[in-house]
Order: structure tokens, then sequence, then C-alpha cells
């Protein structure tokens, strides 16, 4: 594969630094996109945009879920009507837009 061109960025006191408009471009970045290095083993990092993986905790509590409700669907139960009505009755006056993006204090 051969360079196209080459690029530089600092980096701070702090070891962060700013990737370059070219890179952010040829990667096609956007705000909180998430970076993969790999280091190869001539010392050489390869940068790439990584991509969005399945949350790897979640999917397997949820196949341990899937597991036992299969060995013990006796232990699968309703919910509660009378919690249901206590859950109610606690967000009644709160409003929740579901599409409204999440402030950088949420995130």
């Amino acid at each position: 594969m051969s360079t196209t061109f080459e690029l530089e960025s600092t980096l701070t006191d702090r070891y962060q630094t700013t990737v370059p408009d070219g890179v952010r471009k040829a990667l096609k970045l956007g705000k909180r996109d998430k970076l993969r290095y790999v280091v190869q083993s001539d010392g050489k990092v390869l940068l790439t945009r990584a991509e969005e993986e399945d949350d790897q905790i979640l999917g397997k509590f949820l196949a341990f879920l899937a597991r036992d409700i299969e060995a013990h669907p006796e232990h699968v139960q309703g919910f509660d009507p009378g919690l249901l009505t206590r859950v109610k009755a606690l967000v009644r006056n709160v409003d929740v837009d579901i599409d409204a993006p999440l402030s950088l204090d949420d995130e």
C-alpha cells in the first residue's frame, strides 16, 4: 500500500492530540467517534476508525438469561400490577423525549 499523504500532530503535556483534518476526512470521523490503534511488532501503529460493536457483557448476560429461562421456565413470573402502579405514580409528572440528544453530562 503506497502512502498518498503524510500528516503530523503534536502531543500536549497530557499526551492528547488533535486528529488532523485530513485524517478525520479519510476515516470519515465525527465527534465522539472512536479510534482503533493496532501496534505492530515493528513499532508501526495502524490507526483506523473503530466500528460499533455489540456490548459483549450485555450479550453474555442476555445469553445467560435465555439459558436460565429455557432450563427453568417455571421461574418466569408476570409483572406485579402493584409495582406497575407505583412506577407510574413515581414518573407521572416526568416528561421524557427519547429522541432528544444526551447532554455531555449524561454521555
